[in-house]
Formats: C-alpha cells, sequence, structure tokens
C-alpha cells in the first residue's frame, strides 16, 4: 500500500446502524466536505480501526482521531491527546483503539505523528437505529467546532493545547 503523507489525518470509526455509534462516521463525512478543497487534510472512517490503518497514522504528521463514548456524559464533547503506549505488551490485533494504533506505528514504521488528539461524543444509545439521540444531536455544533478549530492549529503547526477537555453536558 502506498500512502500519502497527510498534513493532518482525521480518521473517524463508528457503526452507522447503532445510533449514537455512528457519530464518528457522521462527523466524518461533515469534515471531508468542510476541507474538501485542501489536499493536506486526509479524512477516513470505518466501522472500527484496525491494522490496516496503522501506516496512515504513522505517515500522518497529526492525527485527529474521533470516536463516541459509552464512558462520558451523553452529549458531552471532549478532545484529549493521543499517546504511544510504552510497548506493544496487550494490544489487540482486531481492534485498536487510537493509541494502539500509534503504537504499532511506531514499532512498524518507526514513526509518530507529531500531534494527536482524540476527539469523543457521549453517547446515550447504542441500540439498533439510524437516529442520534437528542443528547449527541445537540453537541453536534460543538463537535463540529472543535474538528474545525483542532485541524486549523495542525495545518499552522501550532502544538496542540495541553489536555483540552470540554465540559460534559449536564
Amino acid at each position: 500500500m502506498t500512502v500519502t503523507k497527510a498534513r493532518c489525518l482525521i480518521l473517524a470509526c463508528g457503526n452507522t446502524l447503532r445510533s449514537d455509534d455512528g457519530v464518528g462516521p457522521w462527523l466524518a463525512s461533515w469534515a471531508e466536505k468542510q476541507f474538501c478543497g485542501d489536499a493536506r487534510v486526509r479524512v477516513l472512517s470505518s466501522q472500527q480501526w484496525t491494522l490496516e490503518l496503522v501506516e496512515e497514522v504513522a505517515r500522518a504528521e497529526s492525527v485527529l482521531f474521533i470516536d463516541c463514548s459509552a464512558d462520558s456524559e451523553p452529549g458531552g464533547v471532549r478532545l484529549v491527546p493521543v499517546e504511544a503506549k510504552a510497548d506493544m505488551q496487550g494490544v489487540a490485533t482486531h481492534h485498536l483503539g487510537a493509541s494502539e494504533l500509534i503504537t504499532v506505528g511506531r514499532e512498524l514504521y518507526g514513526s509518530l505523528p507529531r500531534a494527536a488528539l482524540l476527539l469523543t461524543v457521549g453517547a446515550a444509545s447504542m441500540e439498533l437505529g439510524e437516529e442520534f439521540s437528542a443528547a449527541v444531536k445537540a453537541a453536534l455544533p460543538d463537535a463540529c467546532r472543535q474538528i474545525e478549530e483542532t485541524v486549523t492549529r495542525f495545518l499552522a503547526g501550532a502544538a496542540p493545547p495541553e489536555a483540552p477537555q470540554r465540559a460534559e453536558r449536564g
């Protein structure tokens, strides 16, 4: 596989048939439209993150991972730094998290993104369905704004802010 180095890689995951779990692909689609004229931005979306994405991550200058979170307040939008693990111990190969993708990329390609952040939106429902919960619908404008601000910072070469986190929706 030949990978063109992206200045900013947006990598989303989620299942569009599981209600709020589909927020990652929805946000990826929004980002693709938002940055369609900028060749420095590459947007990828898949149902889950797998080993096939490691080279993309390893070759990217910066990565914005996007996913829903079952552990956060429904509708809460969080943006947190992602770092490689110290070693490969316990890394699964069927489904990888953001940290594992970076870790495997370091091990296989000797390369790490300069910056990596994970944006999550707290899920209220992951039941079968194609509609978002009211909490996730309400969070979409904030999530889109944070994606736009983050990509703009990445493209400007600015360092990501220290552990940026937004207040959970209540």
